[in-house]
């Protein structure tokens, strides 16, 4: 039996949760709005992780109950969009600007999967965009793992990862994470100004040492997200 958003409103106040994040199925597709609501209504915080894929009319009926939004920006070609995922690309992009016009924090996840999407050239040009949306949108990096219908490509190599990370602080992004690896540093965050470690992380784990009140402890630069 389906929750009322009601009553996952309610579990989530008594649980003293600050974020409820909506995401595994695409949260547009289901009443992921009226618990966002009613969250916002009583001071939680509301992110939601999406395949951008939605009109302009939806987008400015979500923002104002939407603090953060993660958009699976999956290439930066109409062919893979309409092969793959038999949709298109542009739609996507327009998302990833018009949240970000309308003040909700985002960031963007590209699975990076061996001769699909891979390539110097195109990683690239999925950054350039960004930068040209905001260098503060964080950008994650994530390797592939063989699944499903898709077991006709290897997993991603670190190498790539790294590959990826370095063309995005490259092309001028302030933040850019290897994802679905452990152990590779790549999902720390580093002050863009000085350099410090800023955040730690290994899996789901995640520890803040050189930042209070979302400024870096060492130059005092603000850096960009959501801060309690």
């Amino acid at each position: 039996m389906g929750r009322s958003p009601g009553s996952v409103v309610d579990e989530a106040a008594r649980a003293d949760c600050a974020i409820l994040s909506y995401t595994y199925v695409e949260p547009t597709v289901f009443n992921a709005y009226d618990c966002a609501r009613l969250a916002k209504d009583k001071g939680t915080r509301n992110v939601f992780v999406s395949n951008g894929y939605m009109t302009a009319e939806v987008i400015r009926h979500l923002a104002p109950v939407l603090d953060g939004i993660n958009i699976d920006l999956k290439a930066f070609t109409d062919d893979f969009y309409k092969e793959v995922c038999k949709a298109r690309l542009e739609p996507v992009l327009e998302s990833i600007r018009l949240f970000h016009e309308l003040g909700v924090l985002v960031e963007v996840t590209t699975l990076v999967i061996p001769g699909l999407n891979d390539s110097d050239e195109e990683l690239r040009a999925i950054a350039r965009f960004l930068r040209s949306v905001s260098p503060q949108i964080p950008w994650h990096v994530s390797g592939f793992y063989p699944t499903y219908k898709m077991l006709d490509r290897p997993a991603t190599p670190l190498a790539t990862l790294k590959k990826a990370r370095e063309i995005g602080l490259a092309e001028g992004l302030r933040f850019v994470y290897e994802g679905n690896v452990l152990g590779s540093g790549g999902e720390d965050t580093f002050c863009p100004g000085c350099g410090t470690l800023l955040i730690q992380r290994s899996g789901f784990s995640s520890h803040t040492i050189g930042m209070h009140d979302g400024r870096c402890d060492k130059c005092h630069l603000s850096i960009g997200g959501m801060w309690q």
